[in-house]
Order: C-alpha cells, then sequence, then structure tokens
C-alpha cells in the first residue's frame, strides 16, 4: 500500500494506457489521507504506477484551483485549462500518455465520476464534486487502472479522488482571495469533532471572476458550492454519507483559429455591450428591414463576430452511503450507493431571424439565441468483498448504474434585445434543432488476486473484470412549439458494449531493500461515448443507418514496465510503456465549424484502425536539505495511427495519417518543482515545458511548443490568540505571461487544415496575481 513519507514526491512512474493500482481498491474509509503531508511519492510496492497529489501540491496554485489541473506537473501529463484556476468547463482537458480526458477514469471515494467529458451525460467534473480545500488526496494511475474502479471509460488511466474525513476536534476554517480579473473567493469549514464515534464538516465556497478577453459586458462566471461529510465509527466498522451541492454559471470564451490568431489576436472575443455594432454585422448574414448591414472592419471578417461567447449553467446534486465492515479478522466488506442529477443549459446568442410576434417585419432583428439543455438522473450502487487466505488476497466486486441522461438544442427567434444569458431561459423556445434521451444501463464485475511471497520481497496480481454497457438513444419531440425537422434530428438507436474477460496481470519484485521493478499487463473496453459532441449517436438517422452497425468499441492493450530506487533523500523512477488503442472511433464533420452539432451537416463515426503508444518516463525527487524539495519529471510518448485513413462524405478521400503523431498528443514534457518550507515561510516555483500538439490527422497543422512557470509564497503566523492558525499567501500563474494555444476542441479534429480556419483552440490566460488570508480557529 501507499507508504508515508515526511517529504516524498510522487513519482509518477509507469506507463501504459489503462492505469492505476491498489490505491485505488482500497474503500475509501480505509483509503483517506487526510494526515498526509509533503509531496508522496507512490509506487513503492505496487505491481503498476500511482502517483499521488495531496493537499500541499496546491500551494503553487490559488485556493479554489482544479485538483485536475494541478496534475500537470506529473509525467506523462498535460492538464489544459483556459482560466487559471482550471474550472472552466468547456476548456479543462487532460492527456495521459495519449488517452484524452474522456478515455480516463474519475471517482471520488470510490463513487464513479464519467468520463469527464465538457457535454454532460454520465458524470461531473472533480470542481463540481469536491470544494479543493476539501481533498484527501488524488491518485493518478499513469498506467493500468486497477480492476476494481468503476469506470467503463478507463482505456487509460484512472483518477481517483478521496475526500479528506471530518476533523477529531472542533474548528472552523475561512480563507478569501482576491486577484486579477475581478476575482473574488471565499471558503468556510466547519467540523464538529469526535463525539462517541461520530464526526462531521459542512463546508461551502463562493467564487467569481471575469474573462481575462477583450469582452466589456456580460462576462462574468460565479461558483456556488456547499459539501458536508459525517461519519460513525463503531468497532468492527464505519459507515461514511457525503453530499454536494453545486451550481455553475460561467461565462465562455470563443474558440479561436489559427488564421483569427494571425489577425485578431490572442484576446479577440465578444462585441458586447455595442449591441448596435453587433446587429450591423449580423444584418449582412440575415436581412431585416430594422437594420442596415454594417460590415465587420477589417481585419475583422463578419464570420468572427459574436455578442458574447455564451454561458455555461450547471447545477448538480450528488449524494453517496457507504458502509465499511470487518467481518472477520481476513473479510472486508465495503458496500455503497449513490445518486446523482444534474441539469444544464449553454446559451449564446447566434445571427437568424427573430420576428416579435407582430404581424409587421419593422421591428425583427438579425439574431436568435441558442439554447442547449443537458440532464443527468443516475443512481448506482457497488461494492468488495476482500478476503485472506495464507499467502493470497483475494478481493471481488461489483458496479451497476442506471442513467437516463438528454440533450437538446433549441433556438430562440423571440429576441427583442440584449440581456445577461447567465440563467437558465424560461418560457417556450420556438423551435427546436434536435432533441434526444437516451438510458444507460451498466454493469461490471472483478475478481482478483494478489499473492505476497518472501516477506512481501516478490507480490503477483492477476484477476479480470467483465463489462457490459447499453445505451438506448431516441429521437423526442421535446418541448419547443414546433418539434425538431427530421433532417437535423438525431438518431434512435442502440449500442452494447460487452465483454466479459478483460484479464489483467502484474508482479513487483524487490530485487535490494531500495531497489525494486515492476511489470503489468491490462485489457481494457471502452463503453460507447454520448453527449452530443463526441458520441457514435450524435448522426443524423441516415448516417444511423448506415454506420452503426458496423461500429465496434474501443479497446486497448497494454504493457508496462520500471524500476524504482528510493533511498534518504533520492528517489528515482524510470518507467516504459506500450500500448495497443484497437477500434479508434474517430468523428469527421465536413461543415463548418460553427456547425458541428448539426447532424444534418453530415457528421459520421468511423472505427479508424489502431494507434500505437510507446514512452518513457523518468521521475527524481531530491531532499537534500530538511527544508528543500526538488523535483523533476520528463517524459517521451510516440503515439502514431497505424493506417493512412478514409474519411467519407459523398466520396471517400484516403487521407496519409499512417505514422502521424495523434492529434493533442505532445511528444515531450518536462517539468521542474522547486518547494521549501522554513520558519513558517513556504515558497514553491513549477515550471513545465509542452512540446508540440497536432489538431489534424496528417499533422499538417499544430502549436509549437512552450514553457509555463507558476509560483505560490506564503507565511504561516501560527497561533495568534484564539486563532490555531493565520497565513497568507501570494500566488502568481503564467509568471512570464507566456500566450499559448491552452486546450483543443477534440470534437472538431480534422484530418487537414490547409487554410487554418478551424475554431480549434482557446487562448491561454495571461500572468494573473492571487492574494490570500486564511484562518483557523
Amino acid at each position: 500500500m501507499l507508504r508515508k513519507s515526511a517529504f516524498a514526491l510522487a513519482l509518477a512512474t509507469c506507463f501504459t494506457f489503462s492505469a492505476q493500482a491498489k490505491a485505488a481498491d482500497v474503500p475509501p474509509a480505509e483509503a483517506d489521507s487526510g494526515d498526509l503531508e509533503g509531496i508522496i511519492v507512490i509506487g513503492r510496492g505496487e505491481t503498476r504506477s500511482v502517483s499521488t497529489l495531496v493537499p500541499s501540491n496546491l500551494d503553487v496554485l490559488p485556493p479554489g484551483t482544479s485538483v485536475q489541473k494541478a496534475l500537470n506537473f506529473l509525467p506523462g501529463v498535460s492538464a489544459q485549462s483556459i482560466d487559471a484556476l482550471g474550472v472552466n468547463e468547456q476548456s479543462l482537458s487532460l492527456q495521459v500518455r495519449g488517452f484524452n480526458t474522456t478515455h480516463l477514469g474519475y471517482t471520488l471515494d470510490g463513487m464513479p465520476l464519467g468520463d469527464g467529458a465538457y457535454n454532460n451525460y454520465n458524470g461531473l467534473t472533480i470542481s463540481r464534486a469536491l470544494i479543493s480545500e476539501n481533498l484527501g488526496r488524488a491518485d493518478l494511475a499513469t498506467g493500468i487502472a486497477g480492476l476494481g474502479i468503476p469506470s467503463t471509460s478507463n482505456l487509460g488511466g484512472a483518477l481517483t479522488y478521496f475526500s479528506s474525513d471530518p476533523g477529531k476536534e472542533l474548528g472552523l476554517k475561512v480563507n478569501g482571495t482576491i486577484g486579477s480579473e475581478s476575482s473574488k473567493r471565499v471558503f468556510a469549514r466547519l467540523d464538529t469533532g469526535e463525539h462517541g464515534g461520530f464526526s462531521a464538516y459542512l463546508s461551502g465556497q463562493y467564487s467569481e471572476q471575469d474573462l481575462f478577453v477583450n469582452q466589456g459586458a456580460y462576462k462574468k462566471s460565479t461558483g456556488k458550492q456547499f459539501n458536508a461529510k459525517a461519519q460513525y465509527e463503531f468497532e468492527g466498522g464505519k459507515i461514511t454519507a457525503f453530499a454536494d451541492l453545486s451550481r455553475t454559471n460561467q461565462a465562455d470564451d470563443t474558440y479561436l483559429s489559427k488564421d483569427m490568431l494571425g489577425r485578431l489576436g490572442w484576446d479577440w472575443a465578444g462585441y458586447a455591450p455595442d449591441w448596435q455594432s453587433y446587429l450591423g454585422v449580423a444584418a449582412c448574414s440575415v436581412k431585416v428591414p430594422s437594420v442596415a448591414c454594417a460590415a465587420a472592419p477589417a481585419p475583422q471578417k463578419n464570420a468572427d463576430v459574436t455578442f458574447t461567447n455564451g454561458q455555461i449553467l450547471r447545477n448538480d446534486d450528488l449524494f453517496y452511503l457507504a458502509g465499511d465492515f470487518d467481518l472477520t479478522e481476513s473479510i472486508k466488506l465495503h458496500v455503497q450507493g449513490y445518486h446523482h442529477e444534474d441539469k444544464g443549459a449553454g446559451n449564446n446568442f447566434i445571427t437568424g431571424l427573430s420576428n416579435q410576434g407582430t404581424a409587421s417585419t419593422a421591428d425583427d432583428l438579425p439574431v436568435q439565441i441558442r439554447d442547449t439543455r443537458y440532464t443527468i438522473d443516475r443512481t448506482g450502487g457497488l461494492g468488495s468483498l476482500s478476503w485472506t487466505v495464507g499467502f493470497n488476497q483475494f478481493q471481488a466486486g461489483f458496479w451497476l448504474e442506471e442513467n437516463t441522461s438528454s440533450a437538446a438544442r433549441y433556438i430562440r427567434t423571440d429576441v427583442t434585445g440584449p440581456f445577461s444569458l447567465a440563467k437558465f431561459l424560461k418560457g417556450q423556445p420556438s423551435t427546436a434543432q434536435w432533441v434526444q434521451e437516451t438510458k444507460w444501463k451498466t454493469r461490471q464485475f472483478y475478481l482478483q488476486d494478489t499473492v505476497a511471497l518472501f516477506d512481501d520481497a516478490l507480490s503477483v496480481e492477476f484477476g479480470f473484470k467483465g463489462t457490459y454497457s447499453k445505451s438506448d438513444a431516441r429521437a423526442i419531440d421535446g418541448i419547443a412549439a414546433t418539434p425538431p425537422p427530421a433532417s437535423s434530428q438525431f438518431a434512435t438507436g442502440t449500442l452494447v458494449a460487452k465483454d466479459y474477460f478483460l484479464p489483467q496481470a502484474g508482479l513487483r519484485w524487490k530485487i535490494a531493500p531500495e531497489h525494486e521493478v515492476y511489470a503489468s499487463y491490462s485489457e481494457n473496453m471502452a463503453m460507447y461515448q454520448g453527449g452530443f459532441k463526441l458520441g457514435p449517436q450524435s448522426v443524423s438517422q441516415a448516417v444511423w443507418d448506415l454506420q452503426g452497425k458496423t461500429l465496434k468499441p474501443e479497446t486497448s492493450k497494454s504493457f508496462d514496465g520500471g524500476y524504482r530506487y528510493v533511498s534518504g533523500p533520492l528517489q528515482v523512477s524510470l518507467a516504459a510503456y506500450w500500448v495497443k488503442f484497437d477500434n479508434r472511433l474517430l468523428q469527421y464533420n465536413p461543415c463548418p465549424t460553427n456547425q458541428q452539432q448539426n447532424p444534418g451537416c453530415g457528421n459520421s463515426f468511423h472505427n479508424a484502425g489502431s494507434v500505437t503508444s510507446r514512452g518513457v518516463e523518468l521521475g527524481v525527487l531530491w531532499n537534500p536539505l530538511p527544508w528543500l524539495s526538488w523535483y523533476n519529471s520528463a517524459s517521451y510518448n510516440k503515439s502514431t495511427y497505424d493506417d493512412d485513413l478514409n474519411f467519407c462524405t459523398a466520396t471517400c478521400v484516403l487521407k496519409a495519417t499512417a505514422g502521424k503523431q495523434q492529434v493533442d498528443t505532445p511528444k515531450k514534457m518536462a517539468a521542474s518543482t522547486l518547494s521549501l518550507k522554513y520558519a513558517g515561510f513556504s515558497a514553491s516555483v513549477q515550471g513545465k515545458y509542452t512540446g508540440r500538439r497536432y489538431y489534424t490527422y496528417t499533422n499538417d497543422q499544430s502549436f509549437g511548443g512552450y514553457v509555463t512557470v507558476d509560483l505560490g509564497l506564503g507565511y504561516s503566523f501560527g497561533d495568534v490568540g484564539p486563532l490555531k492558525g493565520a497565513k497568507l499567501s501570494l500566488n502568481v500563474t503564467n509568471l512570464t505571461n507566456k500566450r499559448y494555444a491552452s486546450n483543443f476542441d477534440s470534437s472538431v479534429f480534422a484530418p487537414d487544415d490547409a487554410a487554418g480556419t478551424i475554431l480549434v483552440f482557446h487562448s491561454s490566460a495571461p500572468r494573473q496575481v492571487f492574494g490570500t488570508i486564511g484562518f483557523d480557529f
């Protein structure tokens, strides 16, 4: 299991695209690490690679930063976001050893969080599930995920988050932050302390921040969140309950193309509050008597212009109840039930005719509102039983989930003027472009044996899991006055992904007191994705009838192996991996990128052969002094398409993709983190190099490598009067003010982009500064 270390670091060793470790198989009641301090390096004793991030790793970043974004310094990890805190839903992305966000697995305290997709259909991001100050730890399995993780997307690694346990003593924590772009945030947590085995905490946070781009109004994002956790410990067991209520309302930034970047710069945004100028440009596309066409001035183009870039809303209610029981000294049981409801929306002004409901056309406007809606209603249960017999530790477990999700695109034609879109729009929409509801059924089980030999110098794990996932999608009319036309409606159809024998095996050999080697093999299968952007059911009925029965679920086969050295102030890890990613499902949409979610454009999905990934990773932690730590990581990943690919619309075109680097997968990355803590003062500086990333399958377009630097400074005053602790901190993100392409929109990747016109990337945030004061009572 994980070994505590006073000041150690997680060398994200190990590899392959199906990662996770024993830690992920441990019931959350046993796995909480609220007492861990410093940077933890994992791997020692494991048959695969897992890196652990603990709260102190977040010190270099502002309070409230997404835990997912904080993983960026680990080997093989590229975590992107347009905002400094990494909480903007549309721009949050993750790459781990060539697998992207939706090919990884995610859990919180053992409860599945879905596949991390922006267009929610089966879960939510960690930012909406857990306030960052309530993190106990996060385990990133970069290579092979443990059999017990409840996920149907982890072709690659897995992220298992654990919330901190309630404190054993009565206490109150409060902190407040102000910073760049009118940022404000406040957090408070009250711990009841332990009373007769019962303990609990209540906590909440409120945050707001403006966009950094050049948009003059309607640019504020807000977040409201509540976490509560209660535990009752008794002889032989523990009962845990957790609740999360999250309300996010985010102003969005526009996706840019390379062409737009050259003409308009990094900070191009909406016309707001200049409504009249926006109407003039819109009138050049939609003719109305009331507004004269006034084309956008050079170097702008009419197609560039928008009033705002929209507003993203997500309301989540998430609950679980779990029990851990020691049935005997050698038999342990974990059971857990959970429920999650989500209501989401994406609102934006678009060009189109709005009629005011009068006989006259004199008051018509060339602007409509695009109203996209989402819902999730999922309930599930999971359980595991472990028992020890001699040198064998057996584990068996199951996961069941029922989920009904929906997505709809409505068009409102009653626009009379500008207003804030930061709300769920009421009333009946005029028309519907498409409305689709999907019922999901998931069943999963696993069996595993861990054998420990020679006083635990040698351990061997082997087992398998079985997965069944069914998505039953159907087109429905929705609530609009005019139902969706058949030409733009999504398909009705059913997809099933199942495999009842997905094996996994690994061994770890301690060849000397400070030296060990390990190797693992795993096979995995992913269910078909949902949502209206990335799922193969988000196509027209005609396309579905043509391709639906030919699709196969994506699968992976992963090998990894490595060496670890841990002795005194030095820790070194070297890893290598090989992965075959089969039946890679690629989307191809030949339409303009502002129509990507219109199935009538010809959106289609294709099993495009396989991707082969090879890579090596190095992690080194040096603790030369008790108050000084220096961690360095480096990784090389070559993920290439194995075949030339056929992209078909009316005709098929063979594209030269064989041997090309996979999109959004940097070959080279390196990171360095220097941290010190001395006499109340703390400082951390973190640098990260991210190599070239392609966004076309033929590699004809890309963005070059870049370096970012973040700085964190703090001073703890210790006890002051009634205060148990007081602390001031200063955080500077993107210290050198480097501008670069942050996340890519994976739904618009294409074979090529000679003109550089695909709207594919968000610009990075400039340098931002945040100051925080906190108190413990």
